[in-house]
């Protein structure tokens, strides 16, 4: 069975993407001397930031009809799995910082 060239297209991008990600994302720079993990943080959140744009703006492009349907259910994952990662990282701070607090000094 062949894989039909859009298909292809979308997988090929979808690796160049994560390819690309994990060579320029924050991870990196936080292993550079001089980092702080304030830096990291600050890196990863604008990561992320620019991962939900990029997903409004794909669906605001299908909705005009100028973006192709595979792209926008790539960014629109894209930006779901990173809002969920958001989450999940925001409950364990809070839940760390709660233990914290709650610990007798």
């Amino acid at each position: 069975m062949a894989i039909p060239a859009a298909a292809l297209a979308a997988y090929q991008n979808a690796a160049r993407m994560a390819q690309g990600a994990s060579a320029g994302s924050g991870a990196a720079a936080a292993q550079a001397p001089g980092s702080s993990f304030s830096d990291f943080l600050s890196g990863a959140v604008k990561d992320s930031i620019a991962t939900m744009k990029q997903g409004e703006q794909a669906a605001t492009a299908q909705v005009s009809g100028k973006a192709n349907i595979v792209d926008v259910v790539n960014s629109v994952n894209a930006a779901e799995l990173t809002l969920d990662t958001v989450v999940a990282v925001r409950d364990k701070v809070v839940a760390a910082y709660q233990s914290i607090m709650s610990m007798p000094i």
